[in-house]
């Protein structure tokens, strides 16, 4: 891969991990309820989703999940579901005041693999996500020259700059609203929003084609 190449790669990279989605929205809610460094663990999820997405279009499976209506509708069903799923959860999660200056509990945290797990899900039931990296990698993988390092560099680029956006932007924008979840009344104000925004994210899912 060419450094102009790369370069491109890089510009179209920072472009889509700015675009809000539900990977912006599962960040931000972990950077409020568990803070902004575990909220590392979501992150990692959601990369190890693209790897699998950019495999997937790699054994040219994308190509026949976007050529399959079946196939599409059923991810893409699954993806809502999940994300409904989330949002009633977090709606419906019960609020736990702490006094001022009271730290929470290490036992209150979630746990590293639910975490990733949560966010790998996230990533991976949104079949557009296929649809759209197999619009995308052709642009940047020429046929003539071995694909590994090209498939290798892309991966790379993609995670690396999906890391640095959603922890250094996203996670880090939820920081000062951190705040408010030392009452309960905040915390179930929050909740509620973040839940109506994965809701909104699978209805969005559902109406668009």
């Amino acid at each position: 891969m060419s450094l102009a190449v790369w370069f491109s790669l890089l510009t179209a990279c920072v472009v889509i991990s700015f675009t809000p989605g539900a990977g912006a929205i599962n960040t931000m809610s972990n950077s409020l309820s568990q803070g902004w460094r575990r909220s590392i663990w979501g992150i990692i999820g959601q990369q190890l989703a693209l790897i699998v997405h950019v495999v997937i279009v790699a054994a040219g499976v994308g190509l026949l999940v976007s050529r399959s209506e079946l196939l599409f509708n059923v991810i893409r069903y699954a993806g809502a579901a999940y994300l409904v799923y989330l949002g009633i959860r977090l709606i419906l999660t019960r609020p736990t005041a702490l006094a001022a200056g009271e730290e929470p509990d290490a036992t209150a945290f979630e746990g590293h693999w639910s975490m990733i797990r949560r966010g790998f899900w996230v990533n991976l039931l949104n079949p557009k996500a296929i649809v759209f990296f197999l619009a995308f990698i052709p642009q940047f993988i020429r046929l003539d020259e071995p694909q590994l390092p090209q498939y290798l560099t892309l991966i790379v680029t993609v995670m690396i700059v999906d890391v640095l956006v959603m922890w250094g932007f996203f996670a880090a924008a939820a920081r000062p609203f951190r705040r408010y979840t030392r009452t309960a009344r905040g915390q179930r104000v929050l909740n509620t929003v973040f839940g109506l925004l994965f809701i909104g994210v699978a209805g969005l899912l559902l109406l668009l084609h």
